[in-house]
């Protein structure tokens, strides 16, 4: 079985968060109850699901390694296509809101090869 035979998506949004310990709670709590919501809420969103890392965090950079414990908040969404996260209803709810001093992220629209 090929990779193309999977039913896996054509487009992904993957955001990933590492919190301020002092507020990841809060921000926790509104992240499901606010933002996941609305940006589920969105024209293009097909879905959402939030994962949380569990263990040391491994990086590599140009060679060079180390390892850290940290949280890190990863949410992976199933886009129609990458202008979903070009829409008004997306550019509205983007961002952190209050927490934005208090958040490091990185946010990619992937797009599978066809």
């Amino acid at each position: 079985m090929s990779l193309s035979n999977c039913l896996l998506p054509n487009c992904l949004l993957i955001v990933t968060a590492e919190v301020d310990f002092e507020v990841e709670a809060e921000w926790s709590r509104w992240y499901d109850e606010v933002h996941l919501p609305d940006a589920l809420a969105c024209p293009g969103v097909l879905s959402g699901r939030r994962y949380r890392s569990v263990g040391e965090i491994a990086e590599s950079d140009r060679g060079e390694r180390r390892r850290r414990r940290t949280t890190l908040w990863t949410t992976v969404y199933e886009l129609d296509s990458p202008a979903a996260v070009e829409t008004r209803e997306f550019a509205t709810m983007r961002g952190w809101g209050s927490f934005a001093p208090r958040v490091r992220s990185q946010t990619r629209v992937i797009a599978a090869l066809r």
